[in-house]
């Protein structure tokens, strides 16, 4: 069985033409929606991680550049690790009131906890 490559897009190997884009492509770039705007849910997760517990912030709408800004100010304040990926912030362990706190202290005002 051949494995596909997850840029490649419909099947397409190879284009003779330098300024070849995929349709749509100029698409996928999403506007971030300011904090204000966010409509962040904020919960704890231990499925598929092996029993470890993470604190999942879901909902970001906007650019994956300014997601893992997110990640990494969040991060920092709560002085762990994780990862942002797919409009998703993981931070390990039960962080959900440092990352509450954090987000109503910076303009995220429709964050919640669920």
């Amino acid at each position: 069985m051949s494995k596909k490559n997850k840029s490649d897009k419909f099947g397409f190997v190879y284009s003779t033409d330098p300024n070849f884009q995929f349709e749509g492509e100029e698409q996928e770039r999403q506007d971030t929606l300011p904090p204000q705007q966010q409509k962040l849910k904020v919960k704890l997760e231990t499925k598929h991680r092996g029993g470890k517990t993470v604190t999942l912030i879901d909902g970001f709408v906007g650019q994956e550049e300014d997601l893992e800004d997110l990640g990494k100010k969040l991060k920092n304040f709560c002085g762990t690790g994780g990862s942002a990926k797919d409009g998703e912030v993981i931070i390990q362990g039960d962080q959900r009131e440092k990352v509450m706190q954090w987000l109503l202290k910076n303009g995220y005002k429709n964050a919640k906890k669920v």
